[in-house]
Formats: C-alpha cells, sequence, structure tokens
C-alpha cells in the first residue's frame, strides 16, 4: 500500500519541522507548505489523502484555503491545527466541510490517533491482520488499535512496537534493552527516556480494562501482566 499523502501548510518552520519529522517517522509522505498560496499552488501537484491547515496565515487563510480546496475537491480530508479554539472558529472550520479542528497546543501522538481513526476503513482493508487477545482486549497491530468491549483507542506505531512485543510474551519480563533495540536500533539513554513516556502513553491506552497492566520491574524491564 503507498503511503499516505498528506499536504501540511504552516507559516510557523521550526514547529512545523517538529511536527513533519515526527509524521514521517510515522510513514507518512509530508508535503510542507510555508503559506497558503504555496498549499493551494501544491494541492493539485500532491494529490493528498489529508491536508492539515493551521488558521493564521499569509497571503490566504486557513479558512480560505480550505474553502478554495473544496471548490474542487469534496473528498479530501481536512484538519484545522490552530491556536484560535474558540467557538466561532471551530464553526467556521466545519462550515467549510473540515473533517478535524486540534487545538494547538497538542500532543502529536492525538494528531496520529485521529489520522488513524479516520484511515481506519482503508488500513483495514488492505492489510492482513495481526491481533493478540490479553485480559478483556483485543489488540490490532495491523491498525494499531485496543478495543476493550465498546471502547476502542488507537496508539502510535511506536506505542504499537513496544506493545507487540509485550503481548509476545504476557505475565514474563521483557528487557529494557530488547525493547529499546527492537524498537529504536539502539539502546541509548535517549531512547531510554522515550521508552519511559511511551510506557506512560500506553498505560493511558490501556486503562479501560481493569484486568490487564503493565509492570515495571527494577532492572530488568516491563513485563504485561494479565489477570
Amino acid at each position: 500500500m503507498s503511503p499516505l499523502k498528506i499536504l501540511f501548510a504552516d507559516d510557523d518552520l521550526k514547529y512545523s519541522m517538529l511536527l513533519k519529522r515526527f509524521l514521517d517517522k510515522e510513514g507518512y509522505e509530508v508535503v510542507y507548505a510555508g503559506n497558503g498560496a504555496i498549499a493551494l499552488e501544491q494541492f493539485p501537484l500532491v494529490k493528498p489523502d489529508l491536508v492539515l491547515l493551521d488558521i493564521n496565515m499569509p497571503l490566504f487563510n486557513g479558512f480560505e484555503v480550505a474553502e478554495r480546496i473544496r471548490e474542487t475537491d469534496k473528498r479530501v480530508l481536512i484538519f484545522f491545527l490552530s491556536d484560535r479554539s474558540d467557538k466561532a472558529d471551530r464553526l467556521q472550520g466545519f462550515q467549510l466541510k473540515a473533517n478535524d479542528y486540534l487545538a494547538k497546543p497538542f500532543y502529536p501522538e492525538e494528531l496520529i490517533a485521529r489520522i488513524r481513526e479516520r484511515f481506519a476503513s482503508r488500513l483495514s482493508d488492505t492489510v492482513d491482520e495481526e491481533t493478540y487477545r490479553f485480559g478483556k482486549s483485543v489488540f490490532n497491530y495491523s491498525t494499531n488499535e485496543i478495543r476493550t468491549g465498546s471502547n476502542k483507542v488507537l496508539i502510535t506505531s511506536r506505542q504499537a512496537d513496544i506493545l507487540r512485543l509485550l503481548a509476545r510474551h504476557p505475565n514474563c519480563a521483557v528487557a529494557r534493552d530488547t525493547l529499546l533495540e527492537a524498537v529504536w536500533g539502539t539502546s541509548s539513554y535517549a531512547n531510554s527516556l522515550a521508552l519511559n513516556v511511551q510506557i506512560t502513553y500506553l498505560r493511558r491506552a490501556l486503562k479501560n480494562d481493569p484486568t490487564i497492566r503493565i509492570e515495571s520491574l527494577m532492572k530488568k524491564g516491563y513485563v504485561l501482566k494479565v489477570g
């Protein structure tokens, strides 16, 4: 399956490059536009699956870009990413047929989860499913989805890689170095700190199931406790 194409328009270069790198690591094909005019020029060339738009941009603001895109394309997904979070702006965004509106600041993981949720049907149609059952939950590694009863949580690809290793060895310790080498390729100090953060996110993602938990084992690693 070809990677998801994203056109990302925002005039804050430093912020945009950080978010773009995060999206790149998730496997998306991201084209950056520094203002609304460039975004409109790039749109017919890129033919994106998703357009991420800041609102406060020079030449054409995000609302104007979305309006022009909708004149020619009714199906492409449009997300607004903006520090303008008042009710009027949100309503205007959805009146322009936007599919989502994220108020800055937000966690990149939240954006990834929303993207995956929107494209979940596309993924399930094209990817062979790899699932793991533990406690009252089902973890679909192919779509990064955890289901517990009627609750559904989407996690990032990196978190899915970690949970996959833990789910393959329920109630058994998985060494930190094993997780670091498998997910990051190296057990550096920076990656070790990143692992701690991702484990925190995973614990939140699993909170709907009281029968499972991720425990830390001093100097050993982590274990997915079931039951």
